[in-house]
């Protein structure tokens, strides 16, 4: 090999170790609680050691997260739509699941650290993530437009899925409270993934340029070539992000645990800061993808996030719960049962004309702030 192109390969290197820098220091830290871990959570009742140790494992975390997310957008410029939008949410899915697993056994059983986490995901991201996106999306126009026939197919699902999932239990309550028996979670668990595996068949298949801009409606229809050279690095550079992510996670309940545990702050904590870290990456690609004109770009993300969500981390906490022997609880109740209910009515008013205004990402926006408001008073 010349010197030329040893020089060249090491200019390469120098130049991905300063774009990836996270990288490094993600498995490094990962390294560190491997190694240490049991010494660092041995400290956690001095508040500064607390806050040092939850700070930084979640600024870890989420800061892998996000290039989870840069990377399965550079994805999606090369594969197009809707395969770099399925990328992205499975992944984030992916990336919840985990984090949900690693709570739910560490500690005292917390049955509705599941249900807490996905209604906290859908105030996320159907009022806090739509609300800026189309807020900042419509800053500089008067209207933006979308593909209607994707939105109702999202809609579609979304609405049938969570009332099952988050409502339908709390009229069910059996003879142990509203921990569904096991041939209501076997029921669930297959409706869950079959609709979900349908609706990918149809958004990968004959209907995928319902989920395309429609000004891209026809190239969508055509096989064009991919760059497999562009394509490989970012996907080895993805699942590279998300390995140390599957243990950081795990290691992070042990602060979560220990303030439901012993600072006895709301069992919903948990679940909020587990939405937090999933649907912050997708935040940031939404309102990107809003902000440049790409209203159907953003909706494939929120509403494909949501129905991911609902689809399998309702069968993966099930199965998982039946696992352990942990039983888990689904149904809202009160405030919270009436804020999801106005949360998919409005999201359904929101998307059924095709064509979105400021008015309605500051609708959104109220009610994300009417659930953080209510939140703080339970």
């Amino acid at each position: 090999m010349s010197g030329a192109s040893i020089l060249s390969g090491e200019m390469g290197f120098a130049a991905l170790l300063r774009r990836e820098w996270l990288l490094p220091v993600s498995l490094a830290t990962a390294v560190i609680f491997f190694l240490f871990g049991d010494t660092l959570f041995d400290h956690l009742s001095s508040p500064v050691w607390f806050a040092a140790i939850f700070v930084g494992l979640f600024g870890v975390v989420l800061a892998s997260a996000l290039s989870v997310v840069r990377h399965a957008d550079r994805l999606a410029e090369r594969l197009k739509e809707p395969y770099g939008t399925l990328i992205l949410t499975l992944t984030i899915t992916s990336i919840e699941v985990m984090a949900i697993s690693a709570v739910m056994t560490h500690g005292e059983n917390n049955p509705t650290l599941a249900r807490d986490t996905l209604f906290a995901v859908v105030m996320i991201i159907l009022n806090g993530m739509v609300g800026l996106s189309l807020l900042l999306g419509a800053w500089r126009r008067p209207e933006q437009q979308h593909n209607l026939q994707g939105a109702n197919a999202y809609l579609g699902l979304i609405v049938p899925m969570a009332t099952l999932s988050l409502v339908m239990p709390t009229f069910l309550a059996g003879p142990d409270g509203q921990h569904p028996a096991a041939p209501r979670q076997l029921i669930l668990g297959i409706i869950s993934v079959g609709l979900y595996v349908t609706f990918l068949l149809l958004q990968a298949g004959r209907h995928r340029h319902f989920f395309a801009e429609e000004g891209d409606a026809e190239a969508q229809h055509e096989i064009q070539p991919r760059p497999r050279g562009e394509v490989l690095p970012h996907t080895i550079l993805l699942f590279a992000y998300m390995a140390p992510v599957v243990f950081l996670v795990e290691q992070l309940a042990h602060p979560i645990d220990y303030v439901i545990e012993t600072l006895n702050a709301p069992t919903a904590f948990g679940g909020v800061v587990m939405a937090v870290l999933v649907a912050t990456p997708e935040a940031v690609s939404a309102v990107r993808a809003s902000v440049a004109n790409h209203l159907q770009r953003a909706i494939n993300i929120f509403l494909g996030s949501v129905l991911s969500t609902i689809g399998l981390t309702v069968p993966a906490m099930l199965a998982i719960s039946h696992i352990i022997g942990n039983p888990v609880t689904l149904g809202l109740e009160h405030e919270n049962l009436v804020m999801l209910l106005l949360t998919l009515a409005v999201s359904i008013i929101t998307f059924s004309s095709g064509r979105t205004h400021l008015l309605q990402g500051a609708v959104h926006l109220v009610l994300f702030l009417a659930y953080v408001l209510l939140l703080f008073q339970q």
